[in-house]
């Protein structure tokens, strides 16, 4: 696992014209990996069980622990600053049995926490929900595109999947007291 901490050159994060949203196109272009492949998706045509767990406005850690029946813990893919923002490419995996549940890119606004929240999202041990949850924040997630997602070579690794099937997931906009903090790009693996 490679962690990058280096800020990207101002035009690479420039939001391109891209059918891959945002921030996960600008976390594998910092990997230089051709992103996966996606598709915005009416809620209603995602299958069970991928549905429950993606159209909601609750607390998406919480969601995957109750429904994989224990905690998750979060590998970091990579990560990198941007001016204020930190991106980071996560696995969210199952703590007894290391079976990934999640791929999440993330951008967030650090200054948007005090400094005992910033310093343990910086450390990416814990997963964004649980931290910000344990910690008091009392934050929104809100669903702002359903998608469907036909893996790249590289997600498939991660997912431990042997042929490309089609994925689901979400692009969410998170918030604190109105003001919006984030951009999350949440997918499955096969369930």
């Amino acid at each position: 696992m490679s962690t990058i901490v280096r800020s990207l050159p101002r035009r690479a994060t420039k939001r391109r014209r891209s059918r891959t949203p945002y921030p996960l196109d600008v976390v594998y272009a910092q990997a230089g990996i051709d992103p996966p492949l996606t598709t915005p998706l009416a809620p209603e045509r995602i299958p069970s069980p991928y549905r429950s767990l993606l159209v909601h406005e609750r607390d998406m850690t919480l969601t995957l622990e109750e429904h994989f029946g224990g905690r998750v813990t979060l590998r970091a893919l990579s990560t990198f600053h941007d001016g204020r923002s930190y991106f980071r490419r996560v696995l969210l995996v199952q703590e007894y049995s290391a079976r990934p549940v999640e791929m999440g890119a993330i951008r967030i606004d650090l200054d948007a926490f005090k400094a005992r929240i910033r310093g343990a999202i910086l450390r990416n041990k814990v997963p964004l929900g649980r931290l910000l949850r344990d910690g008091g924040v009392d934050y929104k997630s809100r669903p702002t595109q359903f998608l469907s997602v036909k893996p790249n070579s590289e997600m498939m690794g991660v997912f431990w999947m042997r042929e490309p099937r089609t994925l689901f997931g979400r692009q969410t906009a998170m918030s604190v007291d109105g003001r919006k903090i984030g951009d999350i790009v949440e997918i499955l693996p096969l369930v």
